[in-house]
């Protein structure tokens, strides 16, 4: 794929938020009254998809012009003590020729937080209406509905740390006509899944978090029953503040994935996820984000995989406003067989890889010019399913 694109970003960096849920208020952009608002809106991708349904070389990949665009707003709106947030996310993605892969979607979230000496809560709750790749195997714009609900309360057992429950529920049903490589999304996917579980917070620093926590889970398929499973896991994680020379947040534990159906194997092992940002002198950016879990696959027959992803960046300052990047992806999909049933692949392994490079230029505080270069490609020994793109664009960013 060669993709010739022209972008316009308005975009704020990520907020941090204080313990309490209130924002951080020198980097709130919109006051009306008691409401303090960051919107805002990206202009992405504009320009020719060599490669729109993700085709191999030898299928004559199909080619047509598009763009995306990505209104986001952040809320916060103090309530006596307590604070209501909420993100409002939508995004349309456009293509010239093939109206089959123009999507809307959107994401919807709101939650309440009640900070207290003694005891704190809070309660979330989102809704995504999505047309779009869900993950890295299918390759189909598929809608789907997902309704989630999660909730904690924590308390202030000693000086520096809480003790508390949480839990969550997710519903997620693909549309009726949801389909990839002739399977049902619908029949095959849609789910609830339920989690529970307790947790211990320690502040560690004014900078550093810590929390430990087991959680027992369980995922109900509504049409495909041989597909429920039930999990065990134990995770601990640091979070470090947006003020922390490093900031973003690890989390490293052990699961015991254990299918219903015994014709399934297990899985009893690593998960892990990280993001975490290291700026060294004011003048180099590491990032590195990642991490390794169980997800659910389409096919019956291997019904799940554990997905290993790790990725990074390198960005420098090289006079001036001038900087440059280097980026690097690579996801790794170890599929599980059904004991006794015919797969195409035994004992699948996918890759996913992407490596980059791009030259910024700085215009001003908020606004950056830049011109980029990717790669990306996935090996697999399912025949088909192989793709590679190629892409070439320049993008202006601005954050207000």
């Amino acid at each position: 794929m060669c993709l010739v694109a022209a972008a316009l970003l308005l975009e704020a960096p990520a907020w941090a938020q204080e313990s309490d849920g209130s924002p951080d208020v020198k980097n709130v952009r919109v006051r009306i009254g008691p409401l303090m608002m960051n919107p805002t809106i990206a202009v992405t991708n504009i320009g020719i998809d060599h490669n729109v349904f993700n085709e191999p070389p030898d299928k004559n990949p199909k080619d047509d012009f598009t763009f995306t665009v990505t209104p986001v707003s952040d809320f916060w709106l103090h309530l006596g003590s307590t604070w209501v947030t909420a993100n409002l996310n939508e995004s349309i993605n456009w293509y010239q020729k093939y109206s089959s892969e123009r999507t809307a979607s959107n994401t919807y979230k709101v939650g309440w937080i009640v900070p207290g000496p003694l005891m704190n809560f809070k309660v979330n709750g989102a809704y995504v209406g999505a047309r779009e790749r869900p993950g890295f195997e299918i390759d189909a714009r598929v809608a789907r509905q997902e309704i989630h609900f999660d909730g904690s309360v924590d308390y202030h057992a000693f000086s520096k740390s809480y003790v508390g429950v949480t839990a969550s529920r997710t519903q997620t049903r693909f549309a009726a006509d949801a389909e990839f490589l002739d399977i049902n999304l619908q029949t095959a996917l849609s789910r609830v899944d339920s989690t529970y579980g307790v947790y211990v917070r320690h502040t560690l620093t004014p900078l550093t978090t810590l929390v430990f926590t087991g959680l027992r889970s369980s995922s109900r398929f509504e049409f495909s029953p041989l597909r429920d499973s039930d999990a065990i896991s134990v995770q601990a994680s640091a979070t470090f503040s947006p003020a922390a020379l490093m900031r973003g947040k690890v989390s490293v534990g052990y699961t015991d994935f254990k299918p219903i159906d015994p014709a399934l194997p297990p899985y009893g092992g690593l998960i892990a996820d990280v993001d975490l940002t290291y700026v060294l002198l004011g003048s180099t950016r590491f990032a590195v984000s990642g991490g390794r879990g169980v997800q659910y696959s389409y096919d019956v027959n291997q019904p799940y995989y554990v997905q290993s992803r790790i990725g990074g960046s390198i960005a420098q300052q090289i006079f001036g406003p001038l900087d440059v990047q280097v980026r690097a992806d690579i996801a790794r999909l170890a599929y599980r067989d059904r004991a006794g049933a015919a797969v195409a692949v035994s004992n699948r392994d996918d890759r996913v890889t992407t490596v980059g490079v791009g030259i910024g230029y700085h215009l001003g505080r908020d606004l950056r010019m830049s011109f980029n270069v990717d790669q990306n490609n996935r090996d697999t020994r399912v025949v088909g399913h192989q793709y590679e793109k190629f892409l070439i664009g320049t993008a202006l960013t601005y954050g207000f």
